[in-house]
C-alpha cells in the first residue's frame, strides 16, 4: 500500500511538473500547412535547357521563384546572365544539396512542429493570417536561413546541416559565422526561427533608438511571445544560449541586475553600451567568459515575465500594446 502511495505521488508530481506552464489545448485549431520541396525541384532542373525549366518552375512556385532568383541568388534580370548563374549555383552547391537530402530525407517531424507552433499563434492571435506553406530551399551559405515571404515560410536548409558539417568550418565560412553561431546550425532551430519570423511580422522591432533597459524589455517581449508559441521547446533553443550559459544567467540573476544598476546603464543610449548587451556574440565581455552574448534579452525576459505574473488576465495583445517604460515601472523587478 505504501509503495502504491509513493507511485501515485510520483505520477502526480511528474504530471504537475509537465503541466506547470498551463499549456492551452490547441489541438482543435485548424491550421492548413503544406511543405513544398523547392530544393528538390530546383536541383532537378534540366541545365541543358535552363530557361525553359525555370519557366516550368515558375508555374509551380510563382512569386517564390522570383524571390529566390533575385533576392537570394541575386541574379541579373538578363535571361542569359540569369541562366548562367543558375547553372553555376547548381554545380557549386550540388554537394550541399546532397547533404541536405540526407539530413532532411523527411521533413515530416519539422512540419508537425511548425504546424503546432502556428496553432499557438492562431490561439493567441486569431485574426493573424498565418502562412499556409513551408518552402524548403538551398541558397548561398552566407545568405538567409529563414524568410517569411508572400508565398509562405521559406527555410534555407543549407544552414541547418548540423554544427559539425565541414563546410561551416572552412576558412571562408567560419569567418562569416563564428562557432557561437554555427553551433546553432542544427535542425531543431528551424522551428524557432520560423516562429521568430512570425513574431517579426506581428510585432516589428522598432526599439533601436530607445534607452538600453527599454530595448531589453522589447527583446523580452519577443522572447515571451516565443515562449507562448513554443511552450514545449527548450529555452536554450529559444534564447540561443548553451545550457551552461542559461543556468549561469539564472544563478547570477541578481549580480547581472546589480551590474547594470551600479554602472548606470539602464537609461544609456550610447551605441557602444547598447552593442555590448543587445548584440549576439560568444559572450558578454564585461560579465566574463561563461556569460552569453545578447544578455539583454535575458534581463528583459525576466522583467516581462514578472510584469505578466502580476495579473493573470493580461494577454499577449496587452503586452505588445504596453510601453517598455510602463512595464519597467510597474514590474518592480528586483532579483535576489
Amino acid at each position: 500500500m505504501k509503495k502504491l502511495s509513493i507511485f501515485l505521488f510520483l505520477i502526480t508530481f511528474i504530471y504537475s511538473c509537465k503541466n506547470k506552464k498551463n499549456i492551452p489545448d490547441v489541438s482543435n485549431i485548424n491550421v492548413q500547412l503544406t511543405v513544398q520541396r523547392f530544393d528538390k525541384d530546383f536541383f532537378s532542373l534540366d541545365t541543358n535547357n535552363t530557361f525553359a525549366s525555370l519557366t516550368q518552375l515558375q508555374k509551380k512556385y510563382g512569386n517564390f521563384l522570383n524571390d529566390f532568383l533575385y533576392n537570394l541568388l541575386m541574379v541579373s534580370p538578363d535571361p542569359d546572365s540569369a541562366t548562367k548563374k543558375v547553372k553555376m549555383f547548381i554545380y557549386d552547391y550540388k554537394t550541399v544539396y546532397d547533404s541536405a537530402q540526407i539530413t532532411f530525407a523527411s521533413f515530416d517531424k519539422t512540419e508537425k512542429e511548425i504546424k503546432r507552433g502556428l496553432q499557438f499563434v492562431k490561439y493567441y492571435f486569431p485574426d493573424y493570417k498565418i502562412p499556409r506553406q513551408v518552402i524548403t530551399f538551398i541558397g548561398p551559405i552566407e545568405g538567409y536561413a529563414n524568410v517569411l515571404t508572400t508565398s509562405g515560410l521559406a527555410v534555407g536548409l543549407q544552414l541547418y546541416l548540423g554544427k559539425e558539417y565541414p563546410v561551416y568550418h572552412s576558412d571562408y565560412i567560419s569567418g562569416i559565422y563564428p562557432e557561437y553561431q554555427s553551433r546553432r546550425f542544427e535542425p531543431p532551430y528551424i522551428l524557432v526561427n520560423c516562429m521568430k519570423n512570425i513574431i517579426d511580422d506581428i510585432y516589428p522591432d522598432q526599439s533601436s533608438n530607445l534607452p538600453l533597459v527599454y530595448q531589453m524589455i522589447e527583446a523580452g517581449k519577443r522572447l515571451y511571445m516565443l515562449d507562448q508559441f513554443l511552450p514545449e521547446t527548450a529555452d536554450t533553443l529559444k534564447t540561443g544560449y548553451t545550457q551552461k550559459q542559461l543556468d549561469g544567467c539564472y544563478e547570477n540573476e541578481a549580480f547581472i541586475w546589480n551590474f547594470f544598476i551600479q554602472n548606470n546603464f539602464f537609461y544609456s543610449t550610447d551605441p557602444n553600451v547598447i552593442r555590448d548587451y543587445m548584440n549576439d556574440g560568444p559572450k558578454t565581455e564585461t560579465l566574463g567568459e561563461a556569460s552569453p552574448g545578447f544578455i539583454g534579452q535575458f534581463v528583459g525576459w525576466q522583467i516581462v515575465k514578472k510584469w505578466m505574473s502580476l495579473d493573470n488576465k493580461r494577454t499577449l495583445q496587452q503586452l505588445l500594446k504596453t510601453s517598455a517604460k510602463q512595464i519597467f515601472e510597474e514590474a518592480k523587478y528586483k532579483p535576489r
